[in-house]
């Protein structure tokens, strides 16, 4: 059992057909009204669980430039927005950045996986624009694997002061 940075998470669905279908949809043949599907399910199932958080915002996991550029969009931010209308929760999308283009987690294994997202994020605004007592967020991306992106953003977001950090995803892979 690994030891996580962040509080805790919640998943909707596991990573098998139709959702890893459907996710793929979203990621890569731009049918972004898909998020928004996701989203209210994700509000169905956990709002309650959400509002005990009481988060103060929700972050989306960036993408790199290149390829938010080529993609034209980050489905991790359409899902963020989505959620965050149906619960009227800020999204901050700057907050963390990534800054290392790392290639596609898909193909590696777990310790690849882990390797190649070190030093992948930092911090992308300056915490002390941010009100003081703005201590509590949710990070949101569309699949949970062996969870080292999840950790790699939190590891970032409590260096810069938040005191609790949660992750909701679409999906989680089979066995985590």
């Amino acid at each position: 059992n690994t030891e996580h940075i962040y509080e805790r998470g919640l998943s909707v669905w596991l990573h098998k057909p139709p959702v890893n279908q459907a996710i793929y949809q979203l990621k890569y043949h731009n049918q972004r009204y898909v998020a928004k599907y996701f989203a209210q399910e994700i509000c169905i199932k956990y709002a309650e669980e959400i509002r005990r958080w009481r988060p103060q915002a929700l972050v989306p996991v960036p993408l790199h430039r290149k390829r938010r550029r080529k993609r034209g969009y980050n489905q991790a931010e359409l899902l963020a927005e989505e959620i965050g209308k149906i619960l009227g929760i800020p999204v901050v999308a700057n907050l963390v950045k990534r800054v290392h283009y790392t290639g596609y987690q898909k193909k590696l294994d777990p310790i690849g996986r882990k390797k190649n997202l070190e030093h992948a994020f930092a911090s992308g605004g300056d915490p002390d624009r941010l009100p003081t007592d703005f201590r509590r967020v949710i990070i949101i991306d569309d699949i949970y694997t062996t969870g080292n992106t999840v950790d790699q953003v939190a590891k970032v977001l409590k260096t810069m002061g938040f005191q609790k950090v949660y992750f909701l995803t679409i999906s989680i892979g089979q066995g985590y």
